[in-house]
């Protein structure tokens, strides 16, 4: 609902009627009414200005927000909803990477970076190197943006490969 779920979406999802579906989205935007507020603000910018950013500045057009076409109109408006949220959680991921690429090859010759996973980074180093490596991790990516408003929370987790985390 948070990134712009239509009433018929919802529906489908979660097998409901879809009156169930505008009542359940009703009453969630009556429960978290600055969440309404924040994405009714996001679409008048996206309007208005003809674009959106996410909390670090980078800018994703939105010019069919004013499109008289039904389908693409709420389609754009979706997206100017979603790209805020989650182009921030990007950046911030970006942003993270970056500082423990670093870090680890400073201070772990064996570890390195195999891939990133929606917000979780796949590190592969030495067993010996483990709670080192996980005690980088930890830090770096809570404290990758410490001008935000609230404190980051990271969980590590190890194993011998994929499947054990």
């Amino acid at each position: 609902i948070l990134y712009g779920m239509s009433i018929r979406g919802l529906a489908e999802a979660a097998d409901m009627k879809f009156y169930e579906a505008k009542e359940f989205i009703e009453n969630y935007f009556v429960v978290r009414k600055r969440i309404k507020e924040y994405l009714d603000n996001l679409l008048k910018e996206a309007r208005e200005k003809g674009y959106v950013e996410t909390l670090f500045g980078r800018r994703r057009p939105t010019p069919d927000v004013l499109s008289s076409n039904f389908i693409v109109r709420t389609g754009a408006e979706r997206a100017a909803q979603n790209m805020p949220i989650q182009g921030t959680e990007a950046d911030l991921m970006k942003r993270a990477m970056i500082k423990v690429d670093k870090v680890l090859s400073e201070k772990t010759p064996t570890a390195h970076m195999v891939m990133q996973v929606h917000d979780s980074l796949i590190i592969e180093c030495d067993i010996t190197d483990k709670d080192v490596v996980a005690e980088i991790l930890q830090y770096e990516m809570e404290n990758v943006a410490p001008e935000l408003p609230v404190k980051l929370a990271v969980e590590v987790s190890t194993g011998r490969n994929w499947g054990e985390l």
